[in-house]
């Protein structure tokens, strides 16, 4: 009965074309990766500024393992809580120009355990969120039970609207990303953060795919806007341009002792190995030095973006090392995707629920590896589509 069950399921998704595969990486994910034996140039990987074969993060997360071992053991508030955690969260918060630090094993956790934590027992409560918010951001805002707000996206006149409509809430939560994981466009943070402060929401950004790669040592897209000292809650991720793995929360040291006694995702969960710390210790070391590596990163994002809309692509508003490719229906972008991979190049299409129906696309994502010749690569193949 129940094989048959997933079998409808599983046939469904076939059937629009919304069945998902792995496929399996058989060296180091870098800007050139190996599949079933071929060698292919990767648009695909989050590792912004080319760390994750740095050998002095891999030396920095051996020597830790051989002190601490590989696992934590538990979770932080039994006998999970190292010393080398507690030195990446005040790292971590210099870093971010805030007050306090706390690390979660995801950025998924992150988000879904501060929204969910910062609402509970808040009867007259609400979040306002940005249309193409994350799906973590979103999960957290549903999993809180409260209502939900919906701005169209990055549109600040109608979050203003929200703002106003929204004032017998004596708490609201208003949330975005700074640079859209789909889209690559940049929510403008300074009218962002005023309009919170104006309304009296407390506002929270996620900062995972600008962070290492804006501002000053790579502070992120707040530190480039100069509002950091505005925004109440930021939200990392330290698997993006850091190379390692888990997320993070900087804001003030109330609103880290709170997560730390509220937040089911921190409580209820191992925390993250010793050598993921190491790793992101030394990450960030390095990312603060990165400003070469920052603007060829910026530079061969342009490029690219240039060539492509004069190729006639739309590549909707982004302005940042993420460029989306919009291609329309999944057998499109699924069609689009298998050419490329025969060609030589990786790129997995992006398909609903992603992204809105009829807006699956091919969703670039460069390193500073990236040369010219990739571009070019990429760009020749392509022509057969336009």
């Amino acid at each position: 009965m129940f094989s048959n069950f997933l079998s409808k399921k599983l046939s469904k998704m076939k059937d629009i074309n919304l069945f998902r595969t792995l496929r399996q990486v058989q060296s180091t994910p870098s800007t050139k990766i190996e599949i079933n034996g071929e060698s292919l140039i990767n648009f695909s990987s989050n590792d912004y500024l080319n760390l994750a074969e740095n050998k002095e993060i891999i030396n920095a997360a051996i020597e830790i393992i051989e002190k601490y071992g590989f696992t934590a053991t538990s979770s932080r508030l039994i006998s999970g809580n190292l010393a080398i955690h507690e030195e990446l969260e005040t790292k971590l918060a210099n870093f971010k120009d805030k007050q306090s630090a706390i690390v979660f094993p995801s950025g998924y956790q992150a988000n879904i355990g501060v929204i969910s934590a910062l609402l509970s027992n808040e009867k007259e409560s609400c979040i306002i969120m940005d249309k193409l918010n994350h799906a973590s951001l979103w999960d957290g805002a549903r999993f809180s039970g409260k209502r939900i707000f919906v701005y169209n996206h990055c549109d600040m006149n109608f979050f203003e609207k929200i703002l106003k409509r929204s004032s017998k809430y004596k708490v609201k939560l208003a949330i975005t990303e700074s640079v859209f994981s789909m889209d690559g466009d940049l929510t403008p943070l300074k009218d962002f953060t005023y309009l919170c402060q104006k309304y009296g929401a407390i506002s929270m950004v996620d900062e995972a795919h600008s962070t290492g790669v804006f501002g000053r040592e790579g502070k992120g897209l707040a530190d480039v806007f100069g509002v950091s000292d505005k925004i109440d809650v930021s939200i990392g991720t330290l698997s993006k341009a850091f190379a390692a793995q888990g997320g993070f929360v900087c804001g003030s040291h109330k609103l880290t002792r709170f997560l730390i006694n509220k937040s089911r995702s921190f409580i209820y969960t191992t925390a993250i190995s010793p050598a993921i710390c190491a790793a992101a210790l030394k990450s960030m070391e390095i990312i603060k030095k990165c400003n070469n590596k920052r603007q060829h990163l910026h530079d061969i994002s342009k490029i690219l973006k240039d060539k492509l809309m004069t190729l006639g692509f739309n590549t909707l508003n982004t302005r940042s090392q993420i460029i989306p490719i919009i291609t329309g229906t999944t057998e499109n972008t699924e069609k689009i995707s298998s050419y490329l991979f025969r060609h030589g190049i990786y790129i997995p299409a992006i398909k609903p629920p992603t992204v809105p129906k009829g807006q699956s696309r091919i969703r670039l994502s460069l390193s500073s590896k990236h040369v010219n010749d990739d571009i070019e690569k990429l760009c020749n193949s392509l022509k057969r589509f336009t």
